[in-house]
């Protein structure tokens, strides 16, 4: 290994200059990385992780962003001072980043082969560019190296023709047949479940190895972190907190704020009640079946999304619901709230069979059932206020009237955490934390007796992700609320669930007691999905990567 450093980052500020004032998104942060090691870069969101990937890529909306000052040399050539020619001469040969969300980093109207071959064929140095039969032969190789069945025919496909654990494989794909020195990875496992997520993990390693690339991996899990980094960098509001190897900072750190990264990490039950949970069912679900109809192949396909699945959810428990990408899970949550046609079966609320109300008779009973959303920022309406989010329900239910509707908001917002001088922002003006505050606190407004949470904490940090729990459960306490939780992150399932549901594939292979689940799981493919959570102790899950790629 040289001993000249791969990218060494000096003393990097980047400020945001708006009407509002200066923002210091990164103040300051200095690092360095060698080829063939991986640097994690965590903290909780606006800390500045994503910023710092954005200079090195040269990717900084300017203005309002700005270098204030710093440098950033890669294989010792200062990349802060090229020209955009030579900038995009580096990105399609010595930098490359996988994006967090990769359905909007793929162009929807090109198909998957033509956006892997684009950069081979047009590459910047002469000497790299390829034919069109070659680059599409080498397509098909990296395809192939990063888990794509039968990539030759899959290359004409489109990007909404994959799952989002294979679109995520197609977007390290692209970053990849370049072979690029640097690899940035900016939160790419963050919306896939664990056995995916374990895959890509893996993936990423197995490659690392052999280009032998230098890796910026962003996450903010850290039981992810322990397993794929060599060394730590931990950001707070721009500024760096911490560096160092990935065993110290797990074991050996005495900063306040690592401490407290590390202590949000799902680590048991955070439910606190001892009383016996009353076992009349709320929710009674009888056969049900959903199924869509596939037209994008060449012949219509059935896809049974919820398959024959019999459920009963017991009055004032949290009934958790797992599977990977695809299992029907949010088909389920939907469906049971009548919010998708179904082909059969029976759904009891409280004694009413739902599938046989009519549309007005349905509505009235809106008020006992609602739903938390995984994205709030999609599903909060962004021409409408804090206010006038949480007051629509109120008034349109029929839970207060116009006289009280401020006092009632008011109260609201201090139950969810929201400060009373937000009341007239708009979600846009919140971060993702509060924007879930905000969705949690529509749904509990009207005070239903049953809500369905779809993957509620996906995209936030470790710290917001244990508040906002924190919140659900107590929430679910406070006014014996019944609660169908879908997650693919098992600590989150294990640590707020009373029983939970296995599914694959439409179908329910397993339900038991959480603690007992996760202590003598039957079914093989829960077994699976177990041994697939990240451990937040670094030599525990490198050992069990390391294994895992052995057995492969």
């Amino acid at each position: 290994m040289s001993s000249t450093p791969l990218l060494e980052v000096n003393k990097l500020s980047v400020f945001f200059h708006t009407r509002a004032g200066v923002t210091k998104a990164v103040d300051g942060v200095s690092f360095s990385l060698n080829q063939d090691e991986t640097l994690a870069i965590v903290g909780e969101s606006g800390s500045g992780k994503s910023m710092i990937c954005h200079a090195i890529m040269g990717l900084l909306e300017s203005p309002p962003a700005n270098i204030e000052s710093g440098s950033i040399y890669l294989n010792g050539e200062e990349i802060l001072k090229c020209s955009k020619k030579r900038m995009r001469q580096l990105r399609g040969d010595s930098i490359a980043m996988i994006f967090q969300d990769p359905m909007t980093s793929l162009n929807p109207v090109l198909s998957i082969g033509e956006q892997l071959i684009e950069p081979l064929i047009y590459h910047s140095n002469p000497i790299k560019r390829l034919s069109r039969d070659k680059a599409q032969l080498r397509a098909i190789e990296i395809l192939q190296e990063v888990g794509i069945q039968n990539p030759r025919e899959r290359l004409n496909d489109f990007p909404h023709q994959f799952s989002g654990g294979m679109r995520q494989r197609v977007m390290i794909a692209m970053a990849l047949i370049g072979e690029p020195k640097l690899l940035i990875c900016d939160e790419p496992t963050t919306a896939l479940d664990v056995t995916v997520q374990a895959q890509i993990l893996e993936l990423i390693k197995n490659l690392q190895k052999k280009l032998k690339i230098g890796v910026i991996f962003v996450s903010h899990d850290l039981g992810v972190v322990a397993g794929v980094s060599d060394h730590v960098l931990v950001l707070k509001n721009g500024h760096s907190v911490e560096l160092d190897t990935t065993e110290k900072v797990f074991y050996e750190t005495k900063d306040p704020y690592t401490q407290g990264l590390l202590a949000a990490i799902p680590s048991g039950p955070k439910k606190t009640s001892e009383t016996e949970l009353d076992e009349r069912p709320l929710v009674e679900v009888s056969n049900l079946n959903v199924f869509f109809k596939n037209k994008s192949q060449a012949k219509e396909k059935i896809i049974r999304a919820v398959d024959g699945i019999s459920l009963e959810i017991n009055r004032g428990e949290i009934m958790g619901v797992v599977g990977e990408s695809g299992s029907g899970k949010s088909t389920l949550g939907r469906s049971i709230l009548r919010l998708l046609p179904i082909q059969s079966g029976e759904i009891i609320f409280s004694g009413v069979n739902l599938t046989a109300l009519p549309p007005k008779e349905l509505q009235e009973f809106r008020k006992k059932m609602q739903m938390i959303f995984q994205d709030p920022y999609a599903s909060l309406n962004p021409r409408m206020t804090v206010y006038e989010t949480l007051a629509e329900p109120l008034i349109f239910h029929r839970v207060t009237n116009k006289k009280n509707i401020t006092s009632r908001v008011t109260s609201l917002m201090n139950e969810v955490g929201l400060p009373k001088n937000s009341m007239h922002k708009y979600p846009h003006e919140f971060s993702g934390g509060q924007r879930q505050r905000i969705a949690v606190g529509r749904a509990i407004g009207i005070k239903p007796e049953f809500i369905i949470a779809d993957e509620p904490v996906s995209a936030l940090d470790v710290t917001i992700q244990s508040q906002i729990l924190d919140l659900i459960v107590g929430l679910v306490e406070r006014y014996s609320i019944t609660m169908l939780f879908i997650s693919h992150d098992l600590s989150v399932v294990r640590s707020v669930t009373d029983r939970v549901a296995v599914m694959k594939s439409g179908k329910i292979l397993e339900k038991e007691k959480t603690e007992l689940l996760w202590r003598k799981p039957k079914n093989q493919y829960t077994q699976n999905l177990l041994r697939s959570i990240p451990i937040p102790d670094p030599r525990k899950e490198r050992a069990r990567l390391l294994s895992r790629t052995e057995q492969d």
